[in-house]
């Protein structure tokens, strides 16, 4: 399913607009987002259906028993390195990896798919909706990193000499609305 939003940020307050015309008033800063909400990959695969399989993988194999968080969050680190590696020593690669050959490109996708299957799964044992979860942190960050600021810029968004979007995070700290949501994009 495909949701349009519109999201408009001011510094009195949010206004949010949906397809249906639906406006509701929120605190907030300025910036604007503009979001699609689908919860499908290019492919069509969501990730309902990968958490699905995934606990149906595990189960199948009496895995469930192994599969604490701790565990799991364990093995994603460790699928982490293995996608490390294949990047060591390579220097800066383009996009789409133009010298890579398709050997390289479908280890690449294997390693990829172990991290995504680890996180896809370790958000499920903690009941985390990881789709919605992504969506919110995405609009915490472009609260934190504001257009109008961040543009161009790899700094921090503490580093800036604005002080609007670090307004944005304390109140997001003191508020707790940010949950256990953590770090920058």
């Amino acid at each position: 399913m495909l949701h349009q939003q519109q999201v408009t940020k001011t510094m009195a307050g949010t206004k949010r607009e949906t397809e249906h015309g639906e406006e509701e008033e929120v605190e907030g800063t300025t910036t604007t987002v503009s979001k699609s909400r689908s919860t499908a990959f290019a492919s069509g695969i969501t990730i309902q259906h990968l958490t699905d399989r995934m606990a149906e993988f595990a189960k199948e194999r009496d895995w469930d028993k192994f599969h604490s968080p701790r565990n799991l969050l364990l093995a994603l680190v460790g699928e982490v390195g293995e996608l490390s590696e294949i990047f060591q020593w390579k220097g800066e690669v383009g996009r789409g990896l133009p010298d890579w050959d398709e050997a390289e490109k479908q280890q690449l996708g294997e390693e990829l798919s172990d991290v995504l299957l680890y996180l896809v799964r370790l958000s499920d044992i903690c009941g985390i909706d990881l789709g919605e979860a992504a969506l919110r942190k995405m609009e915490i960050n472009a609260l934190k990193y504001p257009v109008n600021i961040c543009r161009g810029s790899s700094k921090k968004h503490t580093q800036h000499s604005d002080s609007t979007s670090n307004d944005v995070v304390q109140k997001l700290d003191d508020d707790k609305t940010c949950g256990a949501v953590g770090g920058g994009v």
